[in-house]
């Protein structure tokens, strides 16, 4: 699709060549050269430590990206709940891995009706109650459904807590005809403390462990089963722990599943990229942020004060915004403007309020800023679509969600 015949939902503008003249900003973009530098990163990675990479879709439900994920390699996509499942199958996505419980039978009937168009699904359990909920329900559809026991930690979210958990678990399954114990999960992002590198180190260890424990004693029914873990932030920690694992020799099958690397962020996962590279310093380049948000100076209403017409609808705040660059409306890319000493101080629902240090008196209403956020998965949820472009800021396609 040409890029002067997209249309944005938000507002219904048709949009221009270029995000400096004609687009109704408002706008979230992602550069296509970052991107696709982050997808070949990733993958490389991966593989490079004997890894499948099943990036997790809740970051950005934008199945373009999705595409642009498994074109790259990745081994599936992973989800976070039956109707996001849904929609990434709708899409075209095939091998769906949803990192959390089954639950409830409405969810339950999703998941049954995307395996009944050819599916290949897996969920997780770290209970047996939900071990006999699932075992009943697919059995009475005529399914079978493969699961994951979630390993967690004292305090954290989900997971069994002990080992002899697991292990009655794993019996729990081999008792339901309707399920197929073909791995374990984890998630080491809720491993917290003081030194939390050797906290995280030690689940890794122990997840391996319980693996290689549950296929000795012949509890999978996969003869290659899967252990998976890692979010955005210590997936080096993961890699290295199944790598120098005996997973290795086909026995299992390793995933990884962050999903911020693919646009990154100017935040969290910045700082969180820097803490990798500091561990590896064998990696080359790493991540490159590829989200920026485009709104304008909408009023200078007192000396020392911006307001931007962007808001908490349009960009995440767990953090506030970061003023990357400035630009003249309708002028050139080369032409940048100054936007050294801002400093965003609040963010409401439509206006961000900027301090702009002394020197800046060239600001002028109409100005176009790009901002930078931290932790991407809330700046996406924020739009029924983002722009993808090119280096030159020139429009080349828009990218649907499906929130």
């Amino acid at each position: 699709m040409q890029a002067n015949a997209l249309t944005v939902e938000k507002g219904g503008i048709e949009l221009g060549p270029n995000l400096l003249s004609g687009v109704s900003l408002p706008a979230a973009v992602v550069y296509k050269g970052p991107l696709e530098h982050n997808l070949t990163w990733m993958q490389r990675f991966a593989e490079a430590h004997g890894a499948h990479l099943a990036p997790h879709g809740k970051t950005t439900m934008t199945p373009a990206l999705f595409h642009r994920q498994i074109q790259a390699g990745a081994w599936g996509i992973t989800l976070a709940t039956a109707p996001q499942c849904r929609a990434a199958f709708v899409n075209g996505i095939k091998r769906l891995l949803m990192a959390n419980q089954l639950v409830g039978q409405a969810n339950m009937a999703i998941v049954a009706s995307l395996l009944e168009k050819g599916a290949e699904f897996f969920c997780v359990v770290d209970s047996h109650e939900n071990v006999r909920q699932l075992g009943r329900f697919f059995a009475e559809r005529g399914l079978r459904l493969s699961v994951l026991i979630e390993v967690g930690v004292e305090g954290g979210r989900c997971g069994c807590r002990t080992q002899q958990h697991i292990l009655s678990l794993a019996d729990a399954i081999s008792d339901e005809p309707a399920l197929s114990l073909v791995g374990l999960e984890g998630y080491e992002g809720v491993v917290h403390g003081d030194d939390p590198e050797t906290g995280i180190r030690h689940y890794a260890k122990y997840l391996v462990e319980v693996a290689v424990a549950l296929e000795g004693a012949g509890h999978f029914a996969d003869p290659n089963p899967i252990v998976t873990a890692s979010g955005s932030a210590w997936y080096d920690v993961i890699a290295e722990a199944f790598h120098a694992a005996p997973l290795q020799q086909g026995r299992f099958t390793p995933v990884l599943r962050p999903g911020c690397y693919v646009v990154h962020d100017h935040g969290l996962y910045r700082d969180a990229q820097a803490a990798v590279m500091a561990r590896r310093p064998d990696l080359q380049q790493g991540l490159e942020p590829a989200l920026e948000v485009f709104a304008q100076v909408q009023s200078l209403p007192e000396p020392g004060l911006a307001i931007i017409a962007l808001g908490k609808r349009d960009i995440g705040h767990d953090q506030l915004p970061i003023a990357l660059r400035r630009y003249r409306e309708a002028g050139a890319r080369e032409q940048l403007l100054s936007v050294a000493g801002w400093e965003v101080t609040k963010i409401m629902d439509q206006h961000t309020f900027v301090r702009l240090p002394e020197a800046a008196q060239d600001v002028t209403v109409g100005d176009i800023v790009a901002f930078g956020a931290s932790h991407p998965c809330l700046t996406f949820d924020k739009w029924r679509q983002l722009l993808l472009v090119d280096s030159d800021l020139n429009v080349k396609e828009h990218l649907p969600t499906c929130f």
